[in-house]
């Protein structure tokens, strides 16, 4: 089940959150678990007990490395559980992978495993493992609960495609949260931008890059692949900040607040920049428990860029057990280890904002490509077309019905890309704050937002096409 699935919206969520709120306080973490639990069963109820088998390994793990423990304890509890994590990741997720290198490295036939893929392994085992190490740490409690800790590992609004939640930052809320009108408004507003970016932009997008993705490298043309890379790097951002809007908005009508997980990564102005803005909660993952343990940048520039290049292949397999992703990782750890040892301060800091930008850009959609594409001729293939390199037509009929059906979409994507809303609604705030108080405001932002909904369930009953990105994760 998905957030933007007419079941959800018209049938899950309304009943859990009429029985959230009808119930008593006592009772509301254990509706929220069996929610929960339903959610991810909903499909395929053969994952669930993966998922819990995941819970109890790591509920034990958590108190062997509780702070009462000796230490010889604690770091075994430590180790099993991180091996525990990684081993589930390997199985589930790169078993396949795996064989099919080594068959074709060694020339061997080992029968590759068909082992369907748990949705969402890669977020809640993230969360389990942080669980642990932040306890062994001493930067969280250990939670004696099995329930509590089971809500906070199998928690609906962010269990299959994120923010990754740390625990110590919802700890005190499993126990006592706060659930006020304000809050809940907010959540809703929330809500429904979120499944808006998803719907409304994302989903039209989506149609256009699969459509370029899935042309021939013959048959593309060089205007067709920059609106293909163009819809792509729109359409991932939109699916992803908006599934964290959904999610945190979901998390505030429960009376939980998420950290925010996109802060408008596309006015970024180095690829540094970038991924401090983009999915900050996986980004601040690895650097917490994996760069800084690995020393940093404290032991050296030749160690830093090591730790880099670690820190960012993990990144890259950690999306999907192929080749092309791993290029991806790899290709953002060169270009921010190159941005760190001169590029940033000897090239980017001396030309113009709008040069910087355009150099962010066009560094970014490069590394999109290899995470779209299917293989790595194709895009090499497809980045040769885009830059002119061959004998591509510079366009043909279908990039120009490309432009006819999407260019309204592609427009108004780039806008809302950007703070523009967030801009103007600051500088009304500066000036006359008191206007943004006024009851007409209220009126018209509850029409955009029914007008939004409107249009987004519009769009679900009269279209098949609403892919789910976080399949492959």
């Amino acid at each position: 089940m998905v957030f933007s699935s007419l079941v959800f919206l018209f049938v899950f969520f309304p009943i859990i959150l009429s029985m959230y709120y009808i119930s008593k306080d006592k009772y509301k973490n254990y509706l929220l678990l069996a929610a929960s639990l339903f959610f991810y069963a909903w499909g395929e109820p053969t994952y669930v007990v993966i998922m819990l088998i995941s819970i109890l390994v790591n509920y034990i793990g958590g108190l062997l490395v509780g702070e009462t423990k000796k230490g010889n304890i604690r770091k075994v509890g430590l180790i099993l559980s991180i091996v525990f994590n990684i081993s589930m990741l390997g199985v589930f997720k790169y078993a396949g992978f795996f064989v099919s290198n080594i068959n074709s490295l060694l020339n061997t036939n080992i029968p590759v495993p068909q082992i369907a893929l748990p949705l969402g392994i890669s977020f809640f085992t993230f969360q389990a493992m942080s669980y642990v190490i932040d306890v062994y740490r001493k930067d969280a409690k250990v939670q004696n609960s099995i329930l509590k800790l089971s809500l906070y590992i199998s928690l609906f609004p962010q269990l299959v495609a994120g923010p990754i939640v740390r625990y110590q930052t919802v700890a005190d809320q499993i126990d006592h949260r706060e659930h006020t009108i304000t809050k809940f408004a907010d959540g809703v507003n929330r809500f429904i931008i979120g499944l808006s970016k998803k719907v409304i932009l994302s989903n039209s997008l989506g149609m256009l890059a699969d459509s370029v993705f899935n042309t021939g490298s013959n048959e593309l043309t060089i205007v067709s692949s920059w609106l293909g890379i163009i819809a792509y790097s729109l359409q991932i951002f939109f699916d992803f900040s908006g599934y964290s809007d959904m999610a945190i908005g979901l998390g505030k009508m429960f009376g939980f607040e998420f950290l925010e997980n996109f802060n408008y990564p596309y006015i970024s102005q180095s690829a540094s920049e970038f991924w401090r803005r983009w999915h900050m909660s996986l980004g601040s993952w690895f650097r917490d428990y994996v760069y800084f343990p690995l020393g940093g940048s404290r032991k050296g520039t030749a160690r830093t860029y090591i730790n880099l290049f670690i820190v960012w292949f993990l990144t890259g397999f950690w999306h999907g057990a192929s080749w092309t992703f791993i290029a991806w990782g790899l290709y953002f750890g060169l270009l921010i280890g190159l941005e760190k040892a001169f590029l940033e301060e000897k090239v980017l800091k001396k030309v113009i904002k709008p040069i910087r930008h355009i150099y962010l850009l066009i560094s970014v959609m490069i590394g999109w490509i290899f995470f779209r594409a299917d293989s790595f001729s194709y895009s090499i293939s497809f980045i040769k077309t885009m830059f002119g390199v061959g004998i591509n037509k510079l366009y043909n009929g279908q990039t120009l019905a490309y432009i006819n059906d999407y260019l309204i979409v592609i427009i108004a994507s780039i806008v809302f890309s950007m703070p523009i809303i967030k801009y103007i609604k600051s500088k009304i705030e500066t000036r006359n704050k008191e206007i943004l108080e006024k009851d007409y405001i209220y009126i018209i932002n509850s029409i955009v937002l029914t007008i939004l909904f409107l249009v987004v369930i519009f769009k679900l009953v009269n279209s098949t096409y609403n892919p789910f990105l976080y399949f492959r994760f």
